[in-house]
């Protein structure tokens, strides 16, 4: 389940992507959190999923999802 949308989902993958790219003139310590930091960004922008919104029960994402399944399966009739 998604629980990153919207504006969140866009800063973060600019704010991370720019701690990437800083990583590059950083010195080795700083080079370390920087990418590790920036590589969270990218990924919990890009996978729609934030483990620590999740624990703390925030949710940006505006679809939401019910717990009954709307797929038709095969044989149904419109």
């Amino acid at each position: 389940m998604k629980n990153v949308g919207g504006w969140d989902r866009i800063l973060r993958a600019l704010f991370g992507s720019t701690l990437v790219v800083v990583d590059f003139f950083a010195t080795l310590q700083l080079e370390i959190v920087f990418l590790i930091v920036g590589l969270w960004g990218v990924l919990t922008s890009a996978l729609g999923y934030c483990p620590f919104n999740g624990i703390i029960g925030r949710n940006t994402c505006h679809i939401r999802y019910d717990k009954t399944s709307t797929e038709m399966v095969a044989g149904d009739s419109i």
